[in-house]
């Protein structure tokens, strides 16, 4: 086997260091050509950035050299200032007086009802009151009669009669022959004749000098009886009556001392009070 010259064995350990050496001064040559900003000066020109920047070039130092500790510079820390902080809420002061009440403010819209709430208990029972008034009721009727006859002449007559069979309260005047309301209401009448043969009978029912109903009968040979009944709205003091009407011929009623031939009655139906 061949062996290897000792200067060929050297040559190759130095060319790695050679070529690293020139690595070295290649970036430090690229480095300090940079092209600088306008404005800017070249930090070479002052003798402190001189001597930083050459201090700041890489060294070649032997791999048997002992280490050198280069200087730490590490960047300035902010300083803090303690502030004490005061609790405002403990230094609370003394209550003061009451305030001035201030005045009502508007009115709130009224809001929807509440259901409705639980029965309640029942009550004792009450004592008993004091008795009311009676039921007041109105009555008014009559009931009259004439027994004699009666003839018209040239003016009317007032038919008066003689006999009464009902006059409660007398409100039926027997002198006048009227009958006068005291009970204001609704009221039935009902008028009775017997006419006279030959003789016309014509008669008017009356409310104070208004004709309400009539009563006729053309002459006959025969006397026969006649009626007329209605009913009628009267208010106070108001005149209910009979009278004989005047015409061209011989009006007249029949009628004896024995027999009531003629009657005229009413009562109340029913008072206006009452509604």
């Amino acid at each position: 086997m061949m062996q290897t010259p000792g200067w060929f064995l050297l040559a190759v350990a130095l060319v790695p260091m050679m070529l690293l050496c020139m690595g070295t001064l290649s970036q430090s040559y690229r480095t300090s050509h940079l092209e600088r900003e306008p404005g800017t000066s070249d930090p070479r020109n002052s003798p402190h950035q001189r001597d930083q920047h050459r201090d700041s070039r890489p060294r070649c130092r032997r791999c048997c050299d002992p280490e050198e500790e280069f200087p730490q510079y590490t960047e300035p820390q902010t300083e803090y200032r303690v502030i004490p902080h005061i609790n405002i809420t403990i230094l609370k002061g003394e209550k003061g007086d009451n305030g001035q009440r201030g005045p009502y403010g508007k009115l709130g819209k009224t809001g929807n009802p509440g259901p409705r709430g639980s029965n309640g208990m029942k009550g004792t029972k009450g004592s008993m009151g004091a008795p009311g008034d009676p039921c007041k009721t109105y009555y008014a009727a009559f009931s009259v009669g004439r027994k004699k006859a009666l003839h018209s002449n040239e003016y009317y007559q007032t038919l008066i009669f003689d006999t009464v069979f009902v006059n409660l309260y007398n409100h039926f005047n027997m002198f006048s022959g009227k009958f006068y309301c005291y009970v204001p209401g609704v009221y039935f009448f009902s008028l009775n004749v017997h006419t006279w043969n030959q003789k016309e009978t014509y008669l008017h029912v009356m409310k104070n000098e208004q004709e309400m109903a009539i009563l006729y009968a053309q002459p006959s040979d025969r006397s026969i009886m006649q009626s007329q009944s209605f009913m009628l709205e009267v208010e106070q003091n108001d005149e209910v009556w009979v009278r004989l009407f005047k015409g061209e011929r011989e009006n007249a009623v029949f009628s004896d001392d024995f027999d009531t031939y003629i009657t005229f009655s009413g009562y109340l139906i029913k008072a206006k009070s009452e509604g």
